[in-house]
């Protein structure tokens, strides 16, 4: 392993504890305080990007242009940003897009999707439709490819989930990395990598809120549960410390069992949500790359 992962794995996990689900005020305080953590994090350094700040739809995006992409180049990679369905938003958001759009090396838009405990299930869903229906009313859906990370991963299969039912194309590729995609964490590795991912922890109670009474293992909250025949050809990211590993395992299982084309990555020692920028983490935005070359225009 790089001395960058090693360095990475070394961080001990901050464990987290909720306040009761009708404590609005509690919730939002704590986003805050996250989120507040999150952008010194993510804003430390700049990235060699521009972005512009558009409303799509009626939503906030962050639409994100990295180094080498053509003023021609008609690509749209939408993404979801992560943060456990409830944190994330904002600046935060603004700065997660501009690592997927390097990650991916196509023009990104980052919705900045609505979240609980003000905006539960089904909003952010919603935000998702909302910018799809406007991408495909410029672009052809040969043109777009749907990502998602951690829980962005959730809002992106649950929006080709809804998509598919109510009769639009599929875009030309679907990106999940390391995706929160059973709410229910009925998975293997929530137990086995409870001990040994140094990010993630249960969600449990954060579930709870983004459903807001409806039930966990309804597709479009948890999208390991849906039908993903016909889903467009998949990529999916995971690592043997995820909490999440399960979640994608199977996940890629159920795609390549409905006839999908699907490529799974697992990274040695690599827990939730990757190593941080470390060249592990480089040879995988090389796969992914060469696998949206071969999947776009």
């Amino acid at each position: 392993m790089s001395p960058h992962a090693q360095q990475w794995l070394s961080i001990p996990k901050a464990e987290s504890t909720y306040p009761a689900q009708d404590d609005t005020a509690g919730w939002l305080a704590m986003i805050e305080q996250s989120n507040s953590a999150i952008a010194t994090q993510f804003t430390s350094q700049p990235l060699p990007v521009s972005t512009e700040d558009e409303t799509i739809a009626g939503v906030p995006v962050f639409v994100v242009t990295g180094p080498g992409v053509a003023d021609d180049d008609r690509r749209i990679h939408i993404n979801f940003h992560g943060g456990g369905l409830i944190m994330g938003g904002g600046a935060v958001c603004r700065a997660m897009t501009g690592i997927s759009a390097l990650s991916a090396g196509l023009r990104t838009w980052g919705v900045d999707y609505r979240m609980p405990p003000l905006h539960p299930f089904p909003a952010a869903l919603d935000d998702a439709m909302a910018v799809y229906r406007a991408a495909l009313e410029i672009r052809e859906p040969h043109e777009i490819v749907i990502a998602g990370g951690s829980a962005g991963g959730n809002i992106a299969a649950a929006l080709l989930l809804r998509a598919k039912d109510e009769g639009l194309p599929m875009p030309a590729a679907l990106v999940l990395n390391t995706p929160e995609l059973d709410l229910t964490e009925s998975g293997d590795s929530f137990v086995t990598n409870a001990a040994f991912d140094n990010l993630l922890s249960s969600l449990r109670e954060v579930n709870e809120l983004y459903a807001a009474g409806q039930a966990l293992d309804e597709p479009y909250l948890s999208p390991l549960f849906g039908d993903v025949t016909g889903f467009p050809p998949t990529f999916l990211k995971t690592g043997t410390r995820d909490l999440f590993l399960s979640n994608t395992v199977r996940m890629h299982r159920k795609l390549r069992n409905a006839g999908v084309e699907a490529e799974l990555h697992v990274g040695e020692a690599m827990p939730h949500g990757g190593f941080g920028g470390a060249p592990e983490d480089q040879e995988l935005d090389a796969e992914l790359q060469r696998f949206l070359a071969r999947h776009t225009a």
